[in-house]
């Protein structure tokens, strides 16, 4: 049987620094800053979206499927 080891405080803070500068260069990107400036209303269709289904939002015409 292992004992149990402690966790490494300077390796925590490390991958918590990677996360934050992961989420900032994504928040550089085209579509978060789109998202920002623009309606959540797709163009082709008029459906407008909220937080929950956004992720939806540059998908849902990809299948042609009006409706999802």
């Amino acid at each position: 049987m292992s004992k149990p080891t402690t966790p490494n405080p300077a390796r925590l803070d490390q991958i918590v620094a990677a996360a934050r500068q992961q989420r900032d260069q994504r928040e550089l990107g085209y579509r978060e800053r789109a998202l920002k400036l623009y309606p959540w209303i797709c163009g082709r269709c008029g459906r407008s979206f909220s937080g929950v289904n956004l992720r939806e939002l540059t998908v849902h015409h990809k299948d042609h499927n009006h409706d999802n």
